[in-house]
C-alpha cells in the first residue's frame, strides 16, 4: 500500500504522464488566450476598475440583506480562505525548485491576465444563482444548465469540482500541514492526520454559515501575521530587492533557458502553481460569489477578481522573495514544498521561522480545507438531494482525504491535484467563453449606471431572454 502511495509507485506515474500531456499541449495555450480575450473584451476591467474593487469590499464589509444571508465580503473572505494557503506558502516553493526563479514571474502573468476570467466567472454565478434556504446558491454547474442548457456538461462540472477539491484537494492540504509540523516538531503524519480529520467534520458538519464566520475571523489573522513577518524579511534585504527582480525575469527568458528547453518547465510549473494558488478561470470561486447577496452581479465579479491579486501578487510575492533571498533556494528538489519555505525562514530569523511557517500553514491549509468542501457540497447538491449522499462526501471530504494526504507522498498529492485541476479547468472555461457576453453586457450596464451617478441595481426586466428567479 506504502508503494502505491509513494512518489515512484505506479500511480503516481500514471497521474504524471496524463499531467504531461493535458498541461503541455492543452491547459496552458486554452488558459492564457481565454484569459486574454476577456482582458480585451472587458478593455482591462481588472487594471481599470482596481479603485472600484477597494471600494466594493469596503461597503460591503460587515453588511447583509437579510439576517442569515452571506455579505459579499464574507463571500471574498471564503474564497480567499481556499486562495491564500497551500499554493501561497509549499506551492511557490514547488513552482521555483521545479521550475526556477522565473516561474514566478509566470505566476505573475497568470494573475494578472487571469483576473479578468475570475471577474467573468463569478460575475456569471451571480447573475445565475438560485435560492437556498436561507442563502443564495450556485456557480458554474448552475450556470451551465441555465445558459448553456447542457445538462450533461453541468453533472460532468459538478463531478468534477467535487472530486477536485472536496478530495483531492484537501489531501493537499492535508499532506502540507503534516508535513510542517513533522519539520518543525517531529510530529507523525499519521497522528496528525487523526486530529485534523476530527477538527475538520466538526466544522464541515456545521455549514456554509459556520464556514464563513471561521473564514472571516482566520484569514485576515493568518495572511497579516505572514505578511509583517514576510516584510520584516524583504526590509532587511531590501538592497538585494533588484538583483532578485534580474533573477526572475532572466530566468523567465534567458537564454540558458530557451536553448536548454528549461523555459517550458519554467513556464509551466509558474502557470500551474499560478492557477493552484488564484484558481482564476478554474470555476471553484464562483461557487462562493454565488452565495452573496448583492444588488448588481458586477459587484461581486469585481470583488472576486481583487482576491486573485490579493493572492498571487502579494502572498505569492512574499513567499517567492523570502525563498530567493535566501541560500537554500539553491538546493533545488533536495528542498521542496513546504519544507523549503520553512528552511528559507529559518535562514533569515531562526528556528521561529520554521515554527511560525508551521502555525500559519496550519491556519491557511485548514480554513482551505472547509472551503474546499463547500465548494464540492454545493456542487454535491446540485446532482441529488439525498442526505445519505451529502453524510458520505462530508466523510470523505473532511476524513477520508484528509487521511489519504497524510500518509501520501507529496509529488502523489500534487500530480492528483493537478490532472484534476487540468480537467475542471477545461470544462469551466469553455462554459464562460461561451457565456461571457451575458458578463460583457453586464459590466455595460454597471458602467452606464455608474455614469449617471447612481448606485448600480440589475433588474431581470434587463435580460428578458433569461430566466433569472433571484432578480426582481
Amino acid at each position: 500500500m506504502s508503494d502505491i502511495f509513494s512518489a515512484d509507485g505506479w500511480l503516481n506515474r500514471i497521474v504524471t504522464t496524463s499531467n504531461d500531456f493535458l498541461w503541455t499541449y492543452i491547459l496552458v495555450a486554452v488558459l492564457v488566450g481565454c484569459a486574454l480575450f476577456f482582458t480585451l473584451r472587458t478593455h482591462g476591467v481588472q487594471f481599470r476598475m482596481v479603485g472600484e474593487m477597494f471600494r466594493l469590499l469596503g461597503d460591503s464589509t460587515g453588511k447583509h440583506d437579510g439576517a442569515r444571508h452571506i455579505s459579499s465580503f464574507q463571500a471574498f473572505a471564503v474564497s480567499v480562505a481556499t486562495r491564500v494557503g497551500t499554493g501561497n506558502l509549499a506551492g511557490v516553493a514547488t513552482a521555483i525548485a521545479v521550475g526556477g526563479p522565473g516561474a514566478v514571474f509566470w505566476m505573475w502573468v497568470i494573475a494578472l491576465l487571469g483576473s479578468a476570467s475570475a471577474f467573468v466567472e463569478s460575475t456569471l454565478a451571480q447573475l445565475f444563482k438560485k435560492r437556498h434556504k436561507h442563502s443564495f446558491i450556485g456557480g458554474p454547474a448552475y450556470y451551465i444548465l441555465q445558459g448553456l442548457k447542457q445538462p450533461w456538461l453541468a453533472a460532468l462540472f459538478a463531478i468534477l469540482i467535487s472530486l477536485t477539491f472536496g478530495l483531492s484537494y484537501n489531501s493537499i492540504q492535508s499532506n502540507t500541514i503534516c508535513s510542517a509540523l513533522n519539520v518543525a516538531f517531529g510530529f507523525n503524519p499519521v497522528v496528525v492526520g487523526v486530529v485534523l480529520t476530527l477538527f475538520s467534520l466538526i466544522v464541515i458538519f456545521g455549514g456554509i454559515h459556520r464556514i464563513a464566520r471561521v473564514s472571516s475571523i482566520l484569514v485576515p489573522f493568518m495572511a497579516i501575521g505572514y505578511l509583517i513577518l514576510a516584510l520584516f524579511v524583504i526590509f532587511r534585504h531590501v538592497d538585494l530587492i533588484p538583483q532578485v527582480f534580474t533573477l526572475i525575469f532572466k530566468d523567465a527568458f534567458g537564454i540558458t533557458q530557451i536553448a536548454g528547453g528549461g523555459i517550458a518547465a519554467t513556464l509551466m510549473n509558474g502557470i500551474k502553481r499560478g492557477l493552484f494558488s488564484n484558481e482564476a478561470g478554474e470555476g471553484s470561486a464562483p461557487n462562493v460569489a454565488a452565495t452573496a447577496s448583492t444588488s448588481h452581479p458586477v459587484k461581486q465579479g469585481l470583488i472576486q477578481a481583487l482576491g486573485v491579486f490579493t493572492d498571487t501578487l502579494v502572498v505569492c510575492s512574499c513567499t517567492a522573495f523570502i525563498i530567493l533571498f535566501s541560500s537554500v533556494s539553491t538546493q533545488g528538489g533536495e528542498v521542496t514544498g513546504i519544507a523549503l519555505t520553512q528552511a528559507a525562514l529559518e535562514a533569515e530569523v531562526g528556528r521561529f521561522g520554521t515554527i511560525f511557517v508551521a502555525a500559519a500553514i496550519l491556519l491557511f491549509a485548514y480554513s482551505s480545507i472547509i472551503g474546499n468542501y463547500y465548494y464540492g457540497a454545493a456542487n454535491i447538491r446540485f446532482l441529488t438531494k439525498k442526505k445519505w449522499v451529502m453524510t458520505v462526501y462530508r466523510i470523505f471530504s473532511g476524513g477520508v482525504m484528509v487521511m489519504f494526504g497524510a500518509m501520501a507522498s507529496l509529488d502523489l498529492v500534487w500530480s492528483l491535484g493537478d490532472l484534476f485541476m487540468a480537467l475542471l479547468t477545461a470544462c469551466n472555461l469553455y462554459a464562460i467563453v461561451r457565456l461571457s457576453k451575458y458578463a460583457f453586457r453586464l459590466l455595460d450596464d454597471y458602467r452606464a449606471q455608474k455614469k449617471a451617478g447612481r448606485n448600480p441595481v440589475f433588474h431581470r426586466d434587463t435580460m428578458p431572454e433569461l430566466d433569472l428567479e433571484c432578480w426582481e
